[in-house]
């Protein structure tokens, strides 16, 4: 009687399916973190450079572009 318990427990593949699904998901978690690891060095400096760019730019007014157009300083 114990046998066909561990027979039955043995091949029951109800479960199969929800482990698979569990290993695809931290498969695909891992390959996400690793991704972001591998990028975020290049993404900060990126960001650094334009956000230096950005703060060394003038900004023009709309009748300083009308002078401009006029050819006055």
């Amino acid at each position: 009687m114990k046998f066909e318990l561990l027979k039955k427990f043995y091949n029951d593949e109800s479960g199969a399916v929800t482990v698979d699904w569990v290993v695809l998901t931290a498969a695909i978690v891992g390959l996400g973190i690793a991704v972001i690891l591998a990028v975020s060095t290049g993404v900060n400096s990126l960001g650094t450079k334009i956000s230096s760019s950005l703060s060394a730019g003038q900004v023009n007014t709309l009748s300083g572009l009308a002078d401009a157009a006029k050819g006055t300083p």
